[in-house]
């Protein structure tokens, strides 16, 4: 299977091969964000581990350096929230042991626009010790971009994103990866709020959406935006993502029961329609006491800004004629790791996490947690195995062979195994009986998978459908190449002895490891690291265990000519 587009690297990744996470600040005008992310290096696909939110609000309280300018000084007070704030991502990132060579702070809007930026950076690196890159409007559109393909499956597209910050909002049109056009505007939630907010925190509506207007029509934007044919438009960061979920909640429709914080796992749209953002606004424009009491309980410490944010979203629409937005839960700092990892794995496939993320979403929307625990354990021990027989498979790659790994195995492979692996089970939904035939039309049927290729949403339907009861026969899938058959077979096979064993074990062991002995492989389950437990005491798994395992164990012998043993360390 052929690999995805990729990041072009670079020579300025000094970070160690062996560390997998990586870690961005986000300085923005509103608040200071820190994200972590863990790698898994034989995909290039992530997994948010933390995030940190500081509500700094730089430059709120910024005194203007003159009355002909709107440049804005950051100003004392505003820059020991801003030393706080850092502090504690530094703290929280040094307890964890990550190497700081992963790490990236970028700087936005409220320090690219202030006359003091010099000194803020200075402060800064003299203080804690971490450089500070103010980045650019336009590089911080094209990072944006980067992030939102994390996100969603688009890189083919031709798409505009949109991404409303505290002080500037950035447009990107963007095309397999590459940046067509971009422009930064002045234009942000907080400066909004601070420029057309009276003493009594009341909004004068009329003569803020007269100066975006103003300012969208005097930038050429709509111009250069309506000379491309888009495939689409995206959103993204704080306040779009608050709109998304306002609108998903149905905070206009005044459906008050359903207001609160989204559960883990929930089947959200990630889009709104121009008429759902028109009837936020007019909600949102309601400023007696209880709208503004409710847009607090909401909102939350987005509440005073988020009015700005959503009328400038509403003009923005108006001027370009927007009538859905697709929303991203990745936006700057995702794109800033995204091109960490693309330094140092060289050849990222850009794909791959939002591939991979709508292979979560469609697990999550029909399993529970009980389930996606169970799911994301079964994909585990399946990685395990299939690194080991890949491996092996490298060592003996010269040798003549007489049994399936003959085959070549690759990174996609892998991704297709894992997402069975996670998906095998969303049939339960309707029953136990026959629920893998069931789970087998969600995939085949549906339109979920759509980031991926037509042969590979068959392959990982067809895991599904025979990871039990009927071991499937050789001319599975039909009409398909030898070697496809020859795949199937062995990730059918890894697929059938994970979820087995994933059922069987009676606790989540820590540690697993897939082990090559002259009498056959041993899949040793452990609190510590197998190979330096082997000595120790170690039971077989067994009796009823051992022969609800049989048929799988016998299928591995069949197709791999070696037998497989589970070993539990006592």
């Amino acid at each position: 299977m052929s690999t995805g587009p990729s990041v072009p690297s670079t020579d300025t990744a000094a970070a160690s091969a062996g560390n997998n996470i990586f870690a961005a600040v986000d300085i923005g005008t509103n608040s200071f964000k820190l994200t972590t992310i863990r790698i898994d290096p034989s995909s290039g696909r992530f997994i948010t581990i933390k995030r940190l939110k500081e509500p700094v609000l730089l430059g709120l309280d910024t005194a203007t350096t003159s009355s002909s300018s709107s440049a804005t000084t950051i100003s004392a007070e505003s820059l020991d929230r801003a030393i706080s704030a850092l502090k504690k991502f530094q703290d929280d990132i040094q307890s964890d042991r990550r190497h700081t060579s992963h790490l990236r702070l970028v700087a936005t809007s409220a320090v690219r626009e202030a006359p003091n930026k010099s000194q803020f950076i200075e402060t800064v690196k003299e203080t804690l010790g971490l450089r500070v890159e103010v980045i650019s409007g336009a590089e911080e559109a094209r990072l944006i971009y980067l992030g939102v393909l994390q996100f969603i499956p688009v890189f083919s597209s031709t798409v505009l994103t949109i991404d409303i910050g505290g002080g500037s909002t950035e447009f990107t049109v963007g095309h397999k990866g590459k940046v067509l056009y971009s422009k930064s505007l002045r234009l942000g939630h907080v400066t909004l709020t601070a420029k057309f907010t009276n003493a009594a925190k009341m909004a004068d509506v009329a003569k803020m959406r007269e100066h975006i207007r103003n300012e969208l029509e005097t930038s050429g934007l709509i111009k250069e935006i309506n000379k491309y044919k888009l495939d689409g438009v995206i959103g993204s960061s704080g306040t779009i993502k608050a709109i998304e979920k306002a609108v998903c909640k149905g905070y206009a429709n005044k459906v008050e029961e359903n207001v609160g914080v989204l559960e883990e796992f929930v089947n959200r749209d990630w889009r709104f329609t121009r008429g759902e953002l028109g009837i936020l606004v007019e909600s949102l424009c309601d400023d007696e006491m209880e709208g503004r009491l409710k847009r607090k309980e909401f909102f939350e410490r987005r509440a005073p800004f988020i009015l700005a944010g959503t009328i400038l979203l509403d003009e923005i629409f108006e001027r370009l004629g927007i009538e859905e937005i697709e929303v991203s839960g990745y936006a700057l700092a995702e794109g800033v790791i995204a091109e960490m990892i693309g330094d140092v794995l060289k050849g990222l496939d850009l794909n791959a996490n939002a591939r991979w993320r709508l292979v979560i979403k469609l697990a999550s929307r029909f399993n529970n947690k009980k389930r996606m625990k169970a799911a994301m354990m079964c994909a585990d021990i399946a990685r395990e195995v299939f690194e080991g027989l890949k491996k092996l498979n490298e060592v003996h790659s010269g040798d003549k062979r007489d049994d399936e790994l003959s085959v070549s195995l690759d990174g996609r492979d892998l991704e297709c195994l894992d997402a069975a692996c996670l998906l095998h089970s969303i049939g339960l939904y309707t029953g136990k009986k026959g629920y893998h035939k069931q789970s087998y039309r969600l995939i085949q049927d549906g339109d979920d998978l759509h980031g991926y290729k037509q042969e590979e949403i068959k392959l990982i339907a067809l895991l599904v459908r025979y990871h039990r009861k009927k071991i499937p026969k050789k001319d599975v899938p039909e009409e398909s190449s030898k070697e496809v058959k020859q795949k199937f077979r062995i990730l059918c096979t890894i697929m059938r002895v994970s979820c087995a064993v994933q059922q069987c074990l009676p606790v989540n062991f820590q540690f697993k490891e897939f082990i090559d002995f002259p009498e056959g492989f041993k899949l040793v389950f452990s609190e510590g690291e197998a190979r330096k437990q082997l000595t120790d005491v170690v039971q077989q798994v067994g009796g009823d265990m051992n022969e609800s395992l049989g048929k799988e164990l016998e299928q591995f012998r069949m197709v791999f000519k070696r037998n497989l043993s589970i070993l539990v360390v006592a």
